[in-house]
């Protein structure tokens, strides 16, 4: 692992001393300091809370909000939740992959862009959504998606 990773896991892990419960709030930490978890740090993780590493790793890769390798410079997510779905977020998932050369779940092979679904930003009245570098955009369309990519230099 590396030093910096190393040394950011050591104070994410002090900062979380073993305790019922201890699992989420250690991973998000973890996630706020690097920008994602790891695969290297879920043995160390499990240690340290008396887990099993397919227990941390379940966590892991179960929610949608743990990355498990650094997120692009830009980072488009698409809601998918039922309500957008219902409204054209399929389609305008479609338009980004297809428009970023970038596939859901993927980050460009340049570093610019990660494109993620993610479920509910609790905008249903105003679907289909989508969060943008976390800022969150309503009654979306392909086109007004171009345009914010075009600002976003994408």
């Amino acid at each position: 692992m590396d030093t910096s990773v190393n040394d950011s896991l050591a104070a994410v892990l002090a900062a979380h001393p073993p305790a019922p419960g201890a699992l989420l709030p250690l991973l998000h930490a973890l996630q706020d300091t690097l920008g994602h978890v790891p695969p290297e740090s879920v043995p160390v993780i499990a240690e340290h809370l008396n887990l099993s590493r397919a227990e941390v790793h379940g966590v892991v890769s179960y929610y949608h909000f743990f990355r498990q390798a650094p997120a692009g410079r830009t980072v488009l997510q698409v809601c998918r939740a039922e309500a957008c779905q219902s409204r054209g977020a399929d389609r305008l998932l479609a338009h980004a992959e297809q428009r970023l050369g970038c596939a859901s779940h993927s980050t460009r092979a340049d570093g610019a862009v990660t494109v993620e679904p993610i479920y509910c930003l609790g905008l249903c009245a105003s679907s289909p959504a989508l969060m943008l570098n976390e800022r969150v955009h309503a009654r979306m369309t392909a086109a007004k998606l171009d345009a914010l990519l075009e600002k976003e230099g994408l």
